[in-house]
């Protein structure tokens, strides 16, 4: 008795295209799950600008997790770098430090900033980009917060218009994914 060759051919055949389409549905998975996570919690964000040096450089590329305030897994605390639509022009989004929570009263003192009368320790800005300008008391309502750039005397912020509303607050920016030697969590 001889051996078909079709007949042995065919089982090859068919557990190569059952392969290929398990190789199929999970890459495909792959992809909704990945489409969901970037759309829905992780944003994809190109910082524009000089305010946030050191931190952030112009052009960088970050990641921006929508979910983490809006979830409560986490409050907004003092030194998130959060991205919240500018209250002057909603169709502008920025990315500043919280520095005032709704309750303080915050001040700045010859660059030095004051929350409730005592010195903010700001080790995340160096001395040259301090402005060393003074600002009186603010209170920070409840549900706004006062941001500023780290790059003090290059940024747009509280300083000149006022405080954030919490509404505004969309996410908090937790990861440089570009250039690949800044490739890391923010702090």
């Amino acid at each position: 008795m001889g051996v078909d060759p079709d007949r042995r051919s065919r089982p090859r055949r068919s557990r190569l295209a059952a392969a290929l389409l398990v190789w199929l549905r999970d890459l495909s998975l792959s992809a909704v799950i990945a489409a969901v996570v970037i759309v829905f919690i992780y944003q994809p964000v190109k910082v524009e600008g000089t305010s946030m040096l050191p931190a952030l450089e112009d052009q960088e590329r970050i990641f921006v997790n929508k979910f983490v305030y809006r979830l409560g897994i986490s409050p907004i605390r003092r030194g998130d770098l959060v991205v919240f639509w500018y209250p002057g022009d909603p169709n502008k989004s920025y990315i500043k430090r919280v520095i005032g929570l709704p309750g303080d009263v915050v001040a700045i003192e010859q660059g030095v900033v004051l929350i409730n009368g005592q010195p903010l320790k700001e080790d995340y800005v160096p001395r040259q980009f301090r402005d060393f300008q003074n600002m009186p008391p603010r209170v920070v309502e409840a549900d706004t917060y006062f941001v500023l750039g780290d790059h003090r005397n290059s940024s747009n912020d509280s300083r000149n218009w006022g405080v954030v509303p919490r509404r505004n607050i969309y996410g908090k920016a937790v990861f440089v994914y570009w250039p690949l030697e800044k490739l890391g969590p923010l702090r």
